[in-house]
């Protein structure tokens, strides 16, 4: 592994220290493009006007008219964590701003697979509905938008993703990587244009005289919701998105949020009081991704929607227990998939440009973990596939990939649907992740086209696996207040959390648990404890590390510790 230290503008690191920002901080904010202590600044009224994403305006007439009519609105979410939270928030909003016929319908990631279908246009209709609102979906949708429509539903269209050669229909699009929209932050998640779409709609019963600032309902509450799906939707954090977790996060930490993610913080043992983004990430978004994996969506949205303490617990119970299932079922196909990946070449050689697996007992609902876990490992884009459990489609194969940074998943699907027609059924996706379904005989064609593909686009720079890091930790900041102050900041993609990297001594260094390395160190001479997950082989006696910095509790004392991320052996 290649360990790169980021550039530090000295004249940006000297600025935000003169504006009172910790000397250690302000260093790590220049690392990352921050010039100025205005960019921190994460008040509400510096977010984006929501009048400025395209379709906001018109979504914000056609639902006021809809409500004004009484019409019945009916919610289309997806299955992860992104359109979980988008739903929650599109339900809980409508019915704050009066709304008073509101449902929601959440695709099953077996029978229906992604996006809104002509079968789920059907269920949304036999349900009574008049409109149909799509969270975190759509934008691929044109079947499914035509069908929805010739049953006599208005289609509002909100989503994030990356539209195809074609759009919907739809009588309204809002997604701001759609042609032709000028909103400055193209990497807001599903929930953030479902919460930008209730903004402007506020506003709009504000203009018909419905509301005035003094008695509109305060959307405020529902940011600890757009910070969740935000974080767990693993979207670049950019200013706005910053903004919008920094917000959600103060609310948590103060107690203001719903029953459900209070519950499901207290099933993964964390502390409101003490949220981060790490808790968002790698604790709540599990849980809720979870219900979709294996079992029913429907599950977290309805944790997320109670307002009933004790449901809240009973769904925030069963969730947890489901995401244990999932680890069970990820951990022996992790292994599985990870054996047939690493025999595709020999050993002391390159893996191929591109990685794809399949087994017939992989579970669907686990590929897109399992091809992350590849990924990291190999470095290299990585597709696992599933045989599809849906009634009728047992032929086909449904793939989720992950990307390295310089290969465009999404526009790397498309270029072999173009070299290879026929071969996949259906694509979409982002940069890093994306997915996909191919019949199982086109397979071997959609492997070789992939790989291709990657052989044109990836270089020798690309392929070296880096790890940018934020180069040593003086020594007078190996302190617990410090570790809390770094927790508590906006951290996540595209803003990554400060990694340290220097050459440490290695003082003693054993197996826990059969696969993670428990490493006692001197740090500038000084003695630290370290931990390297999922690493088994020893380490030399002076090494190049890079770490992030934790706290752990010892006998009533928090000391600090080392996370291993990475070395330069």
């Amino acid at each position: 592994m290649n360990l790169l230290t980021r550039d530090v503008p000295p004249r940006s690191a000297w600025a935000l220290e003169q504006a009172g920002i910790h000397p250690l901080l302000a260093r790590l904010y220049a690392a990352r493009g921050v010039q100025s202590k205005n960019e921190l600044d994460d008040a509400l009224n510096l977010l984006l006007p929501p009048a400025s994403m395209l379709g906001t305006t018109e979504a914000a007439k056609l639902l006021a008219d809809a409500m004004a009519q009484n019409k019945r609105l009916c919610i289309v979410a997806d299955y992860d964590c992104d359109g979980a939270t988008a739903c929650a928030v599109a339900v809980r909003g409508l019915r704050m701003l009066g709304a008073q016929n509101v449902s929601y319908l959440v695709p099953d990631r077996v029978v229906d697979g992604y996006g809104l279908t002509p079968p789920i246009a059907q269920r949304v209709h036999a349900q009574g509905a008049d409109v149909l609102i799509t969270v975190d979906n759509g934008i691929a949708s044109v079947a499914g938008v035509q069908a929805a429509q010739a049953l006599g539903l208005q289609v509002l269209v909100t989503d994030h993703h990356l539209p195809g050669s074609e759009l919907p229909s739809a009588e309204v699009i809002v997604n701001p990587n759609q042609p032709g929209c000028s909103f400055a932050s193209k990497s807001v998640a599903g929930v953030g244009v479902m919460f930008y779409v209730l903004l402007a709609l506020r506003a709009e019963l504000r203009q018909r005289g419905v509301f005035d600032a003094s008695n509109q309902p305060r959307l405020d509450a529902l940011l600890p919701l757009v910070a969740l799906g935000t974080v767990a939707d693993v979207v670049k954090l950019d200013a706005n998105n910053r903004r919008l977790v920094a917000q959600g996060l103060r609310r948590v930490r103060a107690g203001a949020l719903p029953p459900g993610m209070s519950a499901l913080m207290r099933a993964a043992g964390r502390e409101t009081a003490k949220a981060s983004t790490f808790d968002f990430g790698f604790a709540l978004g599990p849980r809720i991704n979870a219900a979709g994996r294996l079992a029913d969506m429907t599950l977290g949205i309805e944790c997320l929607l109670t307002d009933d303490t004790g449901r809240a617990d009973e769904l925030a119970k069963q969730l947890d227990a489901i995401n244990r299932e999932r680890r069970v079922i990820e951990g022996d196909m992790r292994e599985m998939a990870m054996d047939m990946a690493e025999s595709l070449f020999d050993e002391g050689d390159e893996p191929p440009p591109a990685i794809c697996v399949f087994d017939p007992d992989f579970h669907e609902g686990v590929v897109g973990i399992v091809a992350s876990r590849i990924k990291d490992k190999l470095h290299r884009p990585t597709f696992v596939f599933a045989a599809s459990s849906a009634p009728g489609k047992e032929h086909e194969l449904k793939g989720s990939g992950r990307s390295i940074a310089g290969f465009h998943l999404r526009d790397a699907l498309d270029l072999v649907a173009k070299r290879a027609p026929g071969v996949l059924l259906r694509f979409g996706g982002h940069a890093m992740a994306a997915g996909c379904t191919v019949a199982e005989e086109h397979l071997d064609v959609f492997e070789e086209t992939l790989n291709q593909v990657a052989m044109e686009w990836l270089d020798a720079a690309t392929l070296q696996r880096r790890l940018e890091t934020d180069g040593p930790l003086p020594a007078e900041y190996r302190r617990v207040d410090l570790v809390d102050m770094l927790h508590h900041e906006v951290w996540g993609q595209g803003f990554a959390p400060p990694v340290f990297c220097e050459e440490i001594e290695i003082v003693s260094q054993r197996l826990v648990g059969e696969k993670h390395l428990s490493l006692k160190m001197k740090h500038q001479g000084q003695p630290v404890d370290g931990i390297w997950f999922g690493r088994t082989e020893p380490l030399p006696a002076r090494v190049k590390l890079a770490y992030r910095l934790d706290a752990d509790e010892w006998q009533g004392q928090k000391r600090v510790r080392f996370l291993v991320e990475g070395a330069e052996v």
